[in-house]
């Protein structure tokens, strides 16, 4: 069975992957591991094929086996399971720094990159050793023995704090429900709505409706509910989730884990040498230093500024003209935004939900990729799976090969970490003893249909689609062989959202987006003047919307250089003083449950979105310039960009791509401020 779980060539048994199964499957690779480098170690190989392809295939083992692990535990979650996750993570992480800090193996490493034969081999396989080789030294491989013990112990750590992190959330999540039985609570809701907050009253054995703190939950209420005290009590319990404060203060507190995350950031940062955790970040991304990035995003903000001033004054005098709203609050804000956006651009998000049942969005989103791509996605029945909704397809090139793989999930459900993401399944690998193609999750969050009404999607959650969409052939596409620069694997993060946010621009087209329409129960496509309505709706709001993602970036960036203390909210109370026009209240805890800097990798790295926001922007030019969706455009995108891995440089790829470097403007007319 271990071999089954481990097996890269072979897609994950899911149903075999039971906690109890996790230790011993871990064992064993992990013990194939230590033999592989104990044998490189005695050894001393210089050739390629005998010091890394036995390196690689142990640890590609080790990642086909854990990768399965970390998506059932996202997905599927149960306590037993998180529990062998949480235990299996940390071994994983000690057993990762053991071998990034064994001096007589990175010696194996820079005796290969030294041989008289390195400069022959092919460009992957020298930038994968050179990648590894710069890991090995970012791992603290050249400290002296006490401080190399202390790394690897702060690595670990830091890793059961992550997950401790994650998991606070996602319990803080779950915990808090609001059971109603007055449907007249829920005026304003849509019939879509309503059914998603019946089918979790169902499930929950219950009569009425069940308002969650799942994303499409929230989403519902804050946007729609005209009862403002149940939006308060909503945006209350979501907003200070994990912490000390609001319905569950103290229960799932994350105050202590923060204030640990980044001191043991800091201390780790130290020992390499590095003034602060925002230094060694960047030593791996495109940005430069810590001046430049703030810099850019002060810019931004500057330029935002003015326009979500306006934006803002605007909403309050209408909330107070129209709504009878005088004091507006940030749980007003969503609310009196959707009325003001219907009032101006008569854009009902009910009707515009109306016309994307997820049926249709996924036909269009298939007839786009093939036409950018000449790709087709073939959907297959004999994949092991985790759960009914999810599916399983073959990713099937122009020439009829069969190139990659894809799970799809959509829905939102109890035990499925929020948000949306990409991750991978199956790296690409041919090391001449075996061979795999890469296979990726796509996985989402979206309401669930109901028994009567079909899963309907807001256009924002058609762009959060093919966001994704960008992730997954970055991922797909890669026609690298050596798995660590594959892919997105070693891509500067600062860049990996460049396919990613371009994708998005897709679902402002009106060919592309009528497409993916179909009305339901009609059928009708998206009409011409709803789609005119909402293009003439596309920048409402959009400085107020990219000085909310300043102000993260900025939190981000200024707690981890520590130059405005240690509370982080002390940091994020001053960043909102100096770019936020909705200040929450007080007691709010938007650090507590900022999973990407804490629990994912965004840490001293958000502002990657709005980095890469610059290339992605400009780069959708090209296809603009060539008639949009372009078949050789894409082609050109795909080997310049998406193919590539880690194997040159983000800003070379771009540069190849657009043939010259990026242009802040597209940005700026992106967000509607050239």
């Amino acid at each position: 069975m271990t071999d089954l779980l481990c097996d890269v060539t072979r897609l994950p048994p899911f149903a075999a992957i039971v906690p109890d199964a996790i230790a011993p499957a871990l064992d064993a690779v992990l013990r194939a591991h230590e033999a592989t480098v104990a044998r490189l170690k005695q050894g001393q190989p210089t050739a390629f094929a005998d010091a890394w392809l036995p390196l690689e295939r142990s640890t590609t083992a080790i990642q086909a086996l854990w990768s399965s692990v970390s998506h059932l535990h996202a997905v599927a979650d149960t306590a037993e399971l998180r529990a062998a996750h949480a235990a299996g993570e940390a071994r994983l992480v000690a057993a990762t720094m053991a071998v990034q800090q064994d001096r007589a193996l990175y010696d194996v490493l820079a005796a290969l990159a030294a041989s008289a034969d390195f400069a022959t081999l092919p460009l992957a396989d020298r930038v994968a050793v050179e990648h590894a080789i710069r890991d090995f030294t970012l791992s603290g491989v050249a400290l002296e023995p006490d401080a190399r013990a202390r790394f690897s112990t702060i690595s670990v750590e830091l890793s059961e704090l992550s997950n401790g992190f994650a998991s606070a959330v996602l319990d803080a999540t779950e915990a808090w429900t609001e059971h109603v039985t007055d449907g007249g609570l829920l005026a304003g809701l849509s019939e879509a709505d309503r059914a998603m907050l019946a089918a979790a009253a169902r499930a929950r054995g219950l009569d009425g409706w069940v308002v969650t703190l799942h994303q499409p939950s929230v989403a519902a209420v804050l946007t729609f509910a005209e009862d403002r005290g149940l939006r308060a009590r909503v945006y209350e319990a979501f907003g200070t989730r994990a912490s000390d404060r609001g319905p569950d203060a103290g229960r799932f507190d994350n105050s202590d884990r923060i204030a640990r995350i980044v001191a043991l950031r800091r201390e780790a940062a130290g020992l390499l040498g590095f003034a602060d955790p925002v230094e060694w970040s960047l030593a791996t991304k495109m940005a430069p230093n810590a001046g430049e990035v703030l810099a850019f995003l002060r810019n931004l903000a500057g330029r935002a500024r003015a326009p979500a001033e306006r934006e803002m004054a605007d909403l309050r005098a209408f909330a107070a003209a129209d709504l009878g709203i005088d004091d507006l609050q940030p749980w007003d804000v969503g609310f009196a935004s959707d009325r003001l956006r219907r009032a101006r651009h008569a854009i009902d998000e009910a009707e515009v939900r109306g016309y994307f049942p997820v049926d249709r969005v996924m036909a269009g989103w298939h007839s786009l990729l093939e036409r950018l791509y000449g790709i087709r996605f073939v959907a297959r029945d004999d994949v092991d799976l985790w759960h009914p909704d999810a599916r399983y397809f073959d990713a099937i090139d122009a020439d009829g090969t069969v190139f990659a793989g894809l799970y799809l999930d959509l829905y939102a459900r109890p035990g499925k970490r929020g948000g949306a993401w990409v991750a991978n399944a199956r790296p690409r690998l041919d090391d001449g003893a075996a061979q795999s193609l890469p296979v990726a999750y796509l996985v989402c969050n979206f309401a669930p249909p109901s028994d009567t009404t079909p899963a309907l999607l807001s256009h924002r959650e058609v762009v959060t689609l093919l966001h994704e969409t960008g992730h997954c052939l970055h991922n797909i596409f890669t026609r690298v062989d050596r798995p660590s620069i594959g892919g997105i694997n070693g891509v500067e993060w600062d860049a990996v959202e460049l396919p990613s946010q371009l994708m998005e621009d897709f679902a402002w087209d009106r060919g592309v987006l009528t497409g993916m329409s179909g009305h339901h129960p009609t059928s009708a496509p998206l009409p011409p003047d709803l789609f005119d309505r909402m293009i003439a709706a596309r920048h409402f709001q959009s400085g107020m919307m990219l000085l909310r993602q300043v102000e993260f970036a900025l939190f981000d960036l200024l707690f981890h250089l520590g130059t405005l203390g240690h509370d982080p909210i002390t940091v994020i109370e001053a960043v909102r003083d100096e770019v936020a026009v909705i200040r929450p209240p007080e007691w709010h805890r938007f650090p507590h449950a900022f999973t990407h800097i804490f629990a994912g990798g965004y840490a001293s790295g958000y502002y990657s979105y709005l980095w890469a926001e610059v290339l992605s922007a400009d780069g959708f030019e090209r296809f603009t310039e060539a008639g949009l969706v372009d078949r050789l455009t894409g082609e050109a995108f795909r080997d310049e960009v998406l193919a590539r891995g880690a194997t040159r440089s983000s800003a070379d790829n771009f540069h190849a791509f657009r043939r010259r470097g990026p242009d802040l403007g597209a940005l700026l007319a992106r967000h509607g401020l050239a």
